[in-house]
C-alpha cells in the first residue's frame, strides 16, 4: 500500500513492493499473478472498507441531512485512519489502465450518496432521480477533491471538512427541494 501510495501504479514495481514489505518478490508472485491484481486486490479491499464505515455510520441518521453528515463523517474517517489507501484509491484516477476498477468504485459511491439524499422522509417530493444522481456525482467529486486537499492541510479538524461538505451539499438541495432554481437565462 506505501509504495502504490508514494509512486502510483506505474511508478511501482514488485521488486519494490517486497522490499518494503520484507518479503521476496517469488512470495508475492505465490499469491498474485501481477502487480495489477495486487493492486486491484488492494483497492477492493479498501474501498469495500470504506463502503462499509460509509453505510453503518449513514443508517443511523433519520432525517436525508443526517444520513449525508453520516456518511460523510464515516468518508473522512476513513482518509483520516488510511491516508495511504486513500492515496492508492485516488491518485491514480484519471489512469486509463485503472479505470474499470477506479469507475466502478466511484459509481458506487454515487449510488450510496442518492440512497443518503433521494429517500428523505421529511421531503416526501424530492427532487427528480436525474437531479438527485448529478447533485451525488458534486457531491463525490467534492469529497474526493476536498480530502486530496486535505491531504496538505492535515491540521484542520475531520469534524470542520465535515460541516463544510454538508453546509455545500445540503443547504443547495435544500434550496432545490423548496423550488429554487438557478436559471440560465437570468
Amino acid at each position: 500500500m506505501h509504495v502504490f501510495g508514494e509512486r502510483g501504479y506505474h511508478g511501482a514495481s514488485i521488486d519494490d513492493i517486497a522490499s518494503q514489505a520484507g518479503v521476496s518478490k517469488a512470495l508475492i508472485y505465490e499469491h498474485f499473478a501481477s502487480k495489477r491484481e495486487l493492486h486491484d486486490e488492494l483497492l477492493e479491499e479498501h474501498a469495500g472498507e470504506l463502503f462499509r464505515r460509509f453505510e453503518e455510520s449513514a443508517a443511523r441518521g433519520q432525517t436525508g441531512e443526517e444520513r449525508l453528515r453520516g456518511g460523510v463523517d464515516a468518508f473522512f474517517s476513513f482518509v483520516e485512519d488510511h491516508r495511504e489507501a486513500w492515496r492508492v484509491l485516488f491518485r491514480d484516477a484519471a489512469d486509463p489502465d485503472l479505470e474499470p476498477v477506479i469507475g466502478l468504485l466511484q459509481a458506487q459511491a454515487t449510488r450510496a450518496i442518492v440512497a443518503l439524499t433521494a429517500s428523505d422522509p421529511t421531503n416526501p417530493g424530492g427532487a427528480d432521480a436525474e437531479t438527485v444522481e448529478m447533485y451525488a456525482q458534486l457531491t463525490s467529486g467534492a469529497c474526493q477533491a476536498l480530502a486530496n486537499w486535505w491531504q496538505d492541510h492535515p491540521e484542520v479538524p475531520r469534524g470542520e471538512l465535515v460541516d463544510r461538505v454538508v453546509e455545500f451539499c445540503w443547504i443547495g438541495m435544500d434550496r432545490v427541494r423548496r423550488g429554487e432554481r438557478a436559471d440560465r437565462h437570468a
